[in-house]
């Protein structure tokens, strides 16, 4: 349900609609949803056969000075049913209808679609999918509720909006809270749920000078529940960051020194995390290989693991589409390619044993839960000291975000080309760049790291440090 408050001569009238459909409302009972397709599939000849299930109850609003723009309300289900038959060969179907009729049509389209399926490519049970689960601390919070979410996002974007007289708009903001489930179910026994709530805050301020650019900047906080959420913080840090863009000058192309945030860091890794996915080794789409594994990839004091249970990541899953649990997992060790990220038929190929980074599907996708960026333990991290801020510096590019991760990155070359929001920091001062793009190859980037930078802060998509980073380059404005 979507309803466009801005719109609306009565909020009150809509709020009662978008409550029945409110968090909360979802609830799976996995053991009966398994009895249900063990008979099903039993009726139907069908021996094999799994189900993933996502389903959430999510609300959320965003407003425009002051007014209501959005306010959502939605429950939301996606199932994916898998049937083996007698020739080994996988039909798959999706669907949104947990009745028992519903199941009933997609078990038999999914037997029928196993008649085309690809003999070359045949994805099995992860042998894990039964396997202990590590328990994760995920505190339940009950949601506020529509008309709570609204008033705490108009006091959010009245107080940013009163941080500069220059800051006009925040065009993008959104406050969200949902309880959301995820079942792993299959025919040899595996009967995985979990259940969560989250949280989430984000606000994108504009500010605008007369004679001057627009500039604009932002922040977001995740946390279990809508009244845990740092607004404070997000107000604080979204109006640092538009402020400090007011103040801009071109930049001259070249090479430079550049210290990137742990966010762009991490966007940027996880722009090129095909080099450690098993999947796109097989499909000849990586930079690695089969014999990539124990080569050097970045200096010898860097470390990249993938921690999907890391108590900093509020949306963590305890088990992957397969049924597989969520572990912490090496991938560059001591500047070493240590692991790749697998599903159950990836692991086959290579003789290993799945890691717990697998959707669910035919052809299982591969990808990273939660990426952990830092010093190799004992190595003293390379230069020590750092200090962006510090007098004597010669110029340093700060590269806070990065834009156009889409267009600008050519995965399977190395190469990469983007836009960025930053600051050139000299003698301890900083001045926002007006507009430029860095661009350089994903691997010498990781051989030319210096050094970090202060603690490891906790982002969105993992947990990394500031990051230095020698000779990239560089292109201003025109």
């Amino acid at each position: 349900m979507t309803i466009n408050a801005a719109r609306s001569a009565d909020i009150s009238a809509v709020t009662s609609q978008i409550s029945q459909s409110g968090p909360g409302a979802s609830g799976l009972d996995a053991p009966a949803l398994r009895a249900t397709l063990e008979r099903l599939a039993a009726a139907a000849g069908i021996r094999q056969w799994d189900l993933g299930a996502a389903c959430s109850s999510d609300t959320s609003v965003q407003v425009d000075r002051g007014e209501a723009k959005q306010m959502k309300g939605a429950q939301r289900s996606s199932i994916t049913l898998r049937v083996w038959n007698a020739d080994g060969l996988v039909g798959i179907t999706s669907t949104s209808d947990l009745s028992e009729s519903g199941l009933e049509r997609a078990l038999g389209g999914a037997q029928e679609a196993a008649s085309f399926g690809n003999a070359a490519d045949t994805p099995q049970f992860s042998p894990l999918a039964t396997a202990a689960l590590q328990p994760l601390e995920q505190p339940l919070q009950e949601p506020l509720g529509i008309l709570k979410l609204l008033a705490t996002l108009r006091d959010a974007e009245a107080q940013l909006l009163g941080r500069h007289p220059a800051i006009g708009t925040v065009p993008y903001n959104g406050l969200a809270e949902r309880i959301s489930e995820h079942i792993y179910l299959n025919s040899e026994g595996a009967c995985r749920q979990q259940l969560q709530s989250t949280a989430s805050i984000y606000l994108y301020a504009r500010a605008e000078q007369e004679g001057r650019k627009p500039r604009s900047a932002g922040a977001m906080r995740l946390a279990y529940g809508a009244a845990a959420l740092d607004l404070a913080g997000c107000i604080d840090e979204a109006a640092e960051l538009t402020i400090s863009h007011l103040d801009y000058a071109p930049i001259s192309t070249g090479r430079y020194t550049c210290v990137f945030s742990p966010e762009a860091f991490l966007d940027l890794i996880s722009a090129f995390s095909s080099m450690f996915n098993a999947r796109a080794v097989l499909d000849g789409v990586s930079l690695s290989n089969r014999e990539s594994l124990g080569q050097s990839l970045a200096v010898p004091f860097f470390n990249l693991q993938d921690n999907g249970l890391h108590p900093g990541n509020i949306g963590a899953r305890s088990f992957d589409g397969e049924g597989t649990p969520i572990q912490r997992l090496s991938l560059v060790e001591a500047g070493v390619l240590s692991n790749f990220l697998h599903s159950e038929a990836t692991a086959r190929a290579f003789g290993v044993a799945p890691s717990g980074h697998a959707g669910l599907g035919a052809k299982v996708s591969v990808g990273p839960n939660w990426l952990e960026i830092g010093p190799t333990p004992g190595s003293g991290g390379g230069q020590q000291g750092l200090n962006r801020y510090a007098s004597g510096n010669g110029p340093i590019v700060w590269i806070d975000s990065l834009s156009a991760l889409h267009a600008g990155v050519k995965a399977s070359q190395g190469s990469f080309s983007l836009p960025f929001d930053g600051w050139l920091v000299k003698d301890g001062e900083r001045r926002s760049i007006e507009a430029a793009t860095v661009a350089g190859d994903i691997r010498s980037l990781l051989n030319g790291i210096v050094g970090f930078e202060g603690e490891a802060k906790v982002s969105p998509d993992g947990l990394c440090p500031h990051v230095w980073v020698e000779g990239l380059s560089i292109t201003g404005e025109a």
